[in-house]
């Protein structure tokens, strides 16, 4: 089983608004509720259409998600997490989203420390 499992009901998503607590920087802002019994975590994403049209949305998400992968083995398990994109994100490339999301999952503790963290 993955560590990370897709966040996909409405219900679901409520909650993490109405009881998580919530991490921002410019780019992105995190909501993340403790869920003491889960084996894995959920993370879920909203991307709004004031960001773009639906090929430039897709490609947010497309780099979330990849960012996500690549952080995977690091993620705390038992937390649901929901990561909203700001304005600012349809004009990052890649790598920048990576980063940026790197910050903030850093920000909220959701990151196991890496032996090559300086930090």
């Amino acid at each position: 089983m993955k560590k990370i499992q897709p966040l996909k009901k409405d219900n679901d998503f409520q909650e993490v608004f109405k009881k998580g607590k919530s991490i921002a920087n410019r780019q992105f802002v995190i909501y993340v509720l403790k869920q003491e019994d889960q084996p894995y975590a959920r993370v879920g994403l909203s991307v709004s259409k004031k960001l773009g049209n639906a090929v430039m949305r897709n490609r947010i998400k497309r780099c979330i998600r990849e960012a996500i992968r690549h952080y995977e083995n690091r993620f705390l398990i038992g937390i649901d997490c929901v990561i909203i994109a700001r304005k600012p994100t349809s004009e990052l490339n890649y790598w920048e989203i990576a980063k940026s999301l790197k910050h903030i999952l850093g920000k909220g503790h959701l990151l196991k420390k890496d032996k090559g963290d300086a930090r």
